[in-house]
C-alpha cells in the first residue's frame, strides 16, 4: 500500500524507532563559532551505536544570549546510550576532552528540570587539581576550574531522560545526483527542528542496515534489499528506476518531535524532481516499539 504526496510514492509504512537514555548539553562560548567547533568535536564518532561508543549530534537552532545561565550564545548537544553508565563515561569523556579543551567555552546541563541527574562536572572538576572552586551562576551550581586561558564553568550535575532514536525514512531517487540534493534538502529541514539531532555525516546516511546479518556473525549488515548494485541478484524493494538511495536517521527527545522531524524532512525531499519514492524501515518489532507511521507525519 501506497499513497502519493507533493507527486511522489510515498510507502504506508512506520519507521521503527527506539528508546535510549540522553543527555542533552549545553556548550556557550564567546561567539558560535567556538561553540559548533566544541559541539561538532565533543559529537564525534558517534553516527550509530552499532559501532559508535555513543549516537550524538549537534541540534541546528543557535541558542541566544538570553537563554544561557552565562549570557553568551550557545549550542546544545544530545548524546544517547543503551546504559546509564555507559553515558555517564560518554559525557564525561566527550566533555573533559573535547569541551574543557575548547577555547572561551562552558558547559551546561540542558535537562534542568529532569528528575534523574548524574554527577558529570563533579568529575570533570578533578582536573583542577584542587584548586576548583564551587560557584554559581543563576541559579546553577557550577564548578569553576583554573585553566590557562582563565576559567571553565561546568555545572555539577546533568540531566538524564529517555529519548526516541532511530527515526528514520529512505529517499529513492533517479540518480545519485538528484537522490543526494534531496537528502541535503531534508537534513537542512530536520536540523531546524528544536530536539532533534542528525547522528551521520551531513546528516545522511548511505549505508543503511538491517538487523544481523544472513553470512557472518553481526549485529548489522547492508540493507541488501535497497542496494541498487544487487537488482536483480535479489529480490529488492526497489522500483525499476530508483538507481541512488540515502537514509536519513535522527533521533529527538520525544516522538513528537521525531514525527515533525520526519514530516518536515519528506515535505522538503518531495520538492526534488527524480525522486522516484520515500518509504521508512522496520524490523517488524525486533528492533524498538516506537512507531513513526508516515501517513500520519504527513496528515
Amino acid at each position: 500500500m501506497s499513497f502519493e504526496f507533493n507527486g511522489v510514492e510515498i510507502d504506508d509504512t512506520f519507521a521503527e524507532a527506539f528508546p535510549m537514555l540522553v543527555s542533552r548539553v549545553l556548550i556557550t562560548a564567546e561567539n558560535d563559532e567556538w561553540a559548533l567547533i566544541a559541539s561538532k568535536t565533543a559529537t564525534g564518532f558517534a553516527s550509530s551505536i552499532i559501532m559508535s561508543p555513543a549516537e550524538a549530534g549537534v541540534e541546528g537552532p543557535i541558542v541566544s544570549k538570553d537563554k544561557t545561565p552565562d549570557g553568551r550564545v550557545g549550542r546544545f548537544i544530545q548524546i544517547y546510550h543503551r546504559a546509564g553508565r555507559d553515558l555517564k563515561l560518554q559525557l564525561i569523556a566527550r566533555i573533559g576532552q573535547c569541551v574543557l579543551t575548547c577555547p572561551t567555552t562552558n558547559c551546561f546541563d540542558g535537562f534542568p528540570d529532569a528528575k534523574k541527574k548524574i554527577r558529570i562536572g563533579d568529575a570533570v572538576r578533578l582536573f583542577g587539581d584542587g584548586f576548583e572552586e564551587k560557584y554559581e551562576i543563576n541559579g546553577r551550581k557550577v564548578w569553576k576550574i583554573p585553566v590557562m586561558e582563565g576559567q571553565f564553568l561546568i555545572e555539577r550535575r546533568f540531566g538524564v531522560r529517555r529519548g526516541v532514536a532511530g527515526g528514520n525514512f529512505l529517499i529513492m531517487g533517479e540518480d545519485r545526483e538528484k537522490a543526494l540534493e534531496a537528502a541535503k534538502r531534508a537534513s537542512e529541514a530536520i536540523s531546524k527542528v528544536e530536539g532533534v539531532i542528525l547522528p551521520f555525516p551531513g546528516g545522511i546516511c548511505r549505508s543503511g542496515s538491517k538487523v544481523g546479518s544472513q553470512k557472518y556473525k553481526l549485529a548489522a549488515s547492508t540493507n541488501h534489499l535497497f542496494c541498487p548494485l544487487l537488482k536483480g541478484k535479489v529480490k529488492s524493494l526497489l522500483p525499476e528506476k530508483v538507481n541512488a538511495v540515502y537514509e536519513l536517521v535522527f533521533n529527538g527527545l520525544n516522538p513528537e518531535i521525531v514525527k515533525k522531524a520526519t514530516k518536515d524532512g519528506i515535505v522538503e525531499a518531495t520538492k526534488v524532481k527524480g525522486i522516484v519514492k520515500i518509504t521508512a524501515v522496520n524490523f517488524g518489532g525486533k528492533l524498538g516499539p516506537v512507531k513513526i507511521n508516515l501517513r500520519d507525519a504527513l496528515a
